[in-house]
């Protein structure tokens, strides 16, 4: 017996040892959106009339042909119920400092608390009532999920109105959530970036709110496992096929949504960002995802039961709805995080002090590869520590998720209920 469980401790720490030095970096807070200093002397430059190109290296010149004419920006913005939030969002965006052309296009989805007026009455405060186009979400089709069909209602108004008044064709969408408070300089680095990088899709996660006892507990570690699912070298590397991006906040070019059939491809996807990201990477387009310190999601989650409600919304759907996949992850979630710590008090209930160091070097390991994302959302350091219970936590929501889905309950979100069919 003591042979069995010191080989799936000695499993658990090879698999730790092989994920902190080979799975892509993922545990790195580092991939953050940023401007080079020349490249922000580029931006400042434009909006004065001046030309510092010359002044560029020459590797950099190229940059000047992209940097002629700022490119127009549409922001897109699906809100259904979201009138609390919009004064401090909507805010955030129609402040941005981006010298180029910028409107935003919100797509009310059937409110009944005023989204709209609120919207409205923000806009005007701030003196920018031209700014922002208020559109009247139509009813759900089938196949569509929510938020998506109020995107592509949004992009159409877009090119309807372009069509009709816009002089400036916008050449990127910014889709972003009503839940996200926006730094001014935001949009500016976004096409910087793009440009700089000649990027069709750029998108950051977003600083998630962190203020309750169970969002300090909970919500870094969703970020910690979403770069585990997805690491973020290996997204914004083109020659790797993973693909993944942050729906609260994504620059795309347009033509690259155009090339890929547009919104309705990804229609009936509840993880709409990766699923959208996969497209344009498919299509041979290059996409760029990190961090954000300063932009941030509003949305709360004061309790165990809001967090829990939010993963099992869309766990299994991330398994892709198939039970062995289900099985695998949660044996996985055991033998990665849960074995060292049971072999650390079995061991120490047993005497076995190979066990109880095995189990004692796999629990610092996983420790020490949590602890940058702690500090990155400047929790207290002993969280990282606690990372096998709140691995646990989140075994039994993906569980719940599954359970949710096959009792007809699954993808529920705002009054919806969406199904994989």
């Amino acid at each position: 017996m003591d042979r069995i469980e010191l080989s799936l401790m000695f499993l658990s720490l090879v698999i730790w040892i092989g994920l902190v030095s080979l799975w892509g970096q993922f545990w790195r807070t580092d991939l953050q959106l940023e401007v080079d200093d020349e490249l922000q002397t580029i931006s400042e430059a434009r909006v004065g009339q001046g030309d510092v190109f010359s002044l560029l290296p020459p590797v950099q010149q190229n940059v000047k042909s992209q940097m002629e004419r700022l490119p127009a920006v549409c922001a897109v913005i699906p809100a259904r119920n979201e009138a609390d939030l919009l004064p401090m969002t909507l805010r955030s965006l129609l402040v941005q400092d981006y010298p180029g052309c910028f409107s935003v296009f919100l797509v009310d989805d059937h409110s009944t608390d005023g989204t709209s007026l609120a919207a409205k009455e923000t806009a005007h405060a701030l003196a920018q009532d031209q700014k922002l186009h208020i559109v009247a979400a139509e009813s759900l089709p089938p196949g569509w999920s929510g938020k998506l069909w109020a995107i592509e209602q949004g992009i159409r108004s877009v090119e309807t109105l372009h069509a009709k008044s816009l002089q400036q064709t916008p050449e990127y969408f910014l889709l972003t959530d009503a839940d996200i408070q926006h730094d001014i300089t935001n949009l500016r680095q976004l096409v910087t970036k793009a440009l700089q990088e000649d990027l069709d899709l750029v998108s950051i996660m977003v600083r998630l709110r962190c203020e309750s006892f169970w969002e300090k507990m909970l919500i870094p570690a969703f970020v910690f496992f979403f770069q585990k699912l997805y690491p973020f070298r290996w997204v914004n590397d083109s020659t790797k096929t993973t693909a993944a991006a942050a729906g609260g906040c994504i620059l795309i070019r347009r033509e690259a949504l155009a090339r890929i059939g547009g919104i309705q491809v990804v229609r009936q996807a509840l993880i709409d960002d990766c699923a959208l990201a996969d497209a344009v990477k498919s299509s041979e387009g290059r996409i760029w995802l990190g961090l954000s310190a300063l932009t941030q999601s509003l949305r709360p989650y004061p309790t165990l039961a809001t967090i829990w409600d939010m993963v099992a919304r869309t766990a299994f759907t991330q398994l892709n709805y198939s039970p062995f996949l289900l099985l695998g992850t949660l044996v996985g979630m055991t033998l990665i995080y849960l074995v060292p710590p049971a072999g650390v008090i079995l061991g120490g209930i047993t005497l076995n002090w190979q066990l109880v160091a095995t189990g004692l070097l796999t629990w610092l390991l996983m420790t020490l590869a949590y602890l940058p994302t702690i500090r990155f959302y400047k929790c207290s350091p002993w969280l990282a520590c606690c990372l096998p219970g709140i691995a646990f936590l989140y075994t039994l929501m993906t569980l719940d998720s599954a359970l949710r889905h096959w009792q007809g309950r699954g993808g529920a979100w705002k009054g919806r209920v969406y199904s994989d069919g």
